[in-house]
């Protein structure tokens, strides 16, 4: 077997979030666990500042979704198919979308606590992603990281969507504590 080279080995890393796309079981939803130190370090480090906050999740997610697209030809020559299980920085990226868009610093909902949006954001952003509502199974043609990335950021979509609408429909769902 040839050794791999630092940078190699940094590709993998980052492709990979750490070698949770490794995981035997749901490498997309361990990756995506990258996303919640993510969203929680800027949402709690940042409480009274939406604008700060909501400059900070676009950041990330510009970040992850910058990375998910120039890592895709490389990530589909590696692992050898388009959209590899191991790859998982567009589950981060998705992640961060949905956080971005509910709750949103900017969705006016002021008291909703950070620890529970994870706690709705995160279950209901990895099934919409697994269940691929349409379009989103059709993103995934698009070339390289783009179809990577793009249906993910469509779930985030329709996410967020379904948690803006259990919100308006049973707020107390989401009080901190219940």
């Amino acid at each position: 077997m040839a050794s791999t080279s630092w940078k190699q080995r940094l590709t993998i890393a980052i492709a990979t979030c750490g070698g949770a796309g490794y995981s035997p079981i749901a490498p997309g939803t361990v990756g995506a666990l990258w996303g919640i130190p993510i969203y929680l370090a800027i949402a709690l480090g940042f409480p009274h500042a939406p604008l700060v906050q909501a400059g900070l999740i676009f950041a990330a997610l510009a970040v992850t979704c910058a990375i998910t697209i120039r890592l895709g030809g490389w990530a589909e020559e590696f692992f050898g198919k388009k959209d590899s299980g191991a790859f998982v920085t567009d589950e981060v990226a998705g992640l961060l979308f949905t956080l971005l868009l509910f709750p949103g610093p900017l969705a006016g909902i002021a008291d909703l606590s950070p620890w529970m949006a994870v706690v709705w954001g995160f279950p209901i952003t990895r099934v919409i992603d697994i269940v691929k509502i349409p379009p989103a199974r059709r993103l995934e043609h698009l070339p390289l990281g783009w179809g990577v990335l793009a249906d993910d950021l469509m779930g985030s979509i329709y996410a967020a969507g379904v948690l803006h609408v259990l919100y308006f429909v049973a707020p107390r769902l989401f009080a901190w504590p219940w």
